[in-house]
């Protein structure tokens, strides 16, 4: 948890200077309150995945380029195990584990996510033209887009777009696994 602490503030620094951002000028480009902010630069803060999507909404960047440093391009096979990068956001209701995080070559993250029983979380708009893929591997869980809640059973897929609002929620009694694929066609 503390690299993901440690890599975000980084990563958070570099974006503000790369663009000759203020904390006001961040807040007011991301949502994100400068206090919050602050908190998140000097790695006092472990934002939720609300927050981690305000910053990647404003900044124009992946979700998963703030969770971890891009990947070195690789020719060869790749292997990664969930179960070494999960780790839970400050919402806690979820754990999330970037499989293959955002390359410009492929245009997308995959990630694994879970959701605990009774966890719910609205979503505001990503940033024009995101594209979400959700599909369900274990447990039960509902995603909202377009107003309606949509039931998903194992082996169910659903594709929505991200840039309006949306939602997720497992009402079930155990965990709900999913692999999630974000596409950002503005970044390929």
């Amino acid at each position: 948890m503390q690299d993901l602490k440690d890599h975000l503030c980084a990563t958070l620094k570099k974006l503000r200077k790369e663009r000759g951002w203020s904390l006001d000028a961040t807040a007011a480009a991301t949502g994100v309150s400068k206090a919050m902010l602050g908190q998140i630069e000097r790695g006092e803060s472990s934002p939720t995945t609300a927050v981690l999507w305000k910053l990647a909404t404003g900044f124009q960047v992946s979700v998963s380029s703030l969770m971890e440093p891009l990947p070195e391009i690789a020719a060869d096979t790749v292997i990664r195990d969930a179960n070494e990068i999960r780790y839970v956001p400050g919402d806690k209701g979820m754990a999330v584990a970037p499989l293959f995080p955002f390359e410009p070559r492929f245009g997308f993250d995959l990630m694994e996510l879970t959701f605990l029983p009774g966890y719910e979380r609205l979503s505001e708009p990503h940033e024009p033209g995101v594209i979400e893929h959700i599909t369900l591997i274990s447990g039960d869980m509902e995603i909202l887009t377009d107003d309606i809640w949509h039931s998903l059973e194992k082996g169910q897929t659903i594709r929505f777009r991200g840039d309006r609002p949306h939602g997720y929620r497992n009402q079930g009694d155990e965990k709900a696994v999913t692999l999630s694929v974000i596409h950002y066609p503005h970044r390929t």
